[in-house]
């Protein structure tokens, strides 16, 4: 199975890159976000729950989220793999989802980290909140502390992937396509 990371700050693409790369690899797509929607829009106590810390810019709690993707990977054992789109987001998540994977005979096969600076973030994610509809789209103070809380809580897992030699960096700005061409060539050589 190919398992994959898909990681970076907030506006860095991960979304749309993800929906080509489950397209071209028909991988399961495992989302924190679309799981938190989910549970939101089906009124769960756990989607209350998520969506007031969601609400705040700020992280929602491991056990929480974990629980909610190992559901998931139990549900899609049969498949060709998982792409983790904003998961794991701690040291304690990475560690947890490779305990997981393990249990079920499966590890992370790289992790792919969209590297884009702070000032082009920030413009993407004021555009997508043209369309998005998310409140933590459209408040400076709220899009800088994501990108606080990602640099101080979620960039340090990408050492946690370096330190097993699963670190993949592509730059994450220019055109859809050309980044995705670059995501493919690292893929490519993970599954070859």
């Amino acid at each position: 199975m190919l398992n994959i990371v898909l990681f970076g700050p907030p506006g860095a693409g991960k979304g749309t890159q993800s929906e080509k790369i489950i397209e071209k690899y028909d991988l399961v797509h495992i989302s924190t976000g679309d799981l938190f929607r989910k549970h939101l829009g089906e009124g769960t106590d756990l989607g209350k729950l998520a969506q007031k810390y969601m609400d705040e810019g700020k992280l929602v709690p491991d056990e929480v989220v974990i629980g909610m993707v190992e559901t998931k990977i139990k549900d899609h054992l049969d498949g060709k793999g998982f792409i983790f789109d904003g998961f794991p987001r701690t040291i304690n998540q990475a560690g947890a989802l490779d305990k997981m994977l393990a249990e079920n005979e499966l590890s992370i096969s790289g992790m792919i980290a969209l590297e884009v600076p702070e000032e082009e973030l920030r413009e993407r994610i004021k555009g997508r909140a043209k369309t998005s509809g998310r409140v933590d789209d459209q408040d400076d103070d709220k899009i800088t502390t994501r990108i606080r809380v990602y640099e101080n809580e979620t960039a340090p897992v990408a050492a946690y992937y370096q330190e097993q030699d699963k670190f993949n960096g592509i730059d994450g700005v220019g055109s859809i396509d050309g980044i995705f061409d670059q995501i493919c060539s690292v893929i490519d050589g993970l599954s070859g």
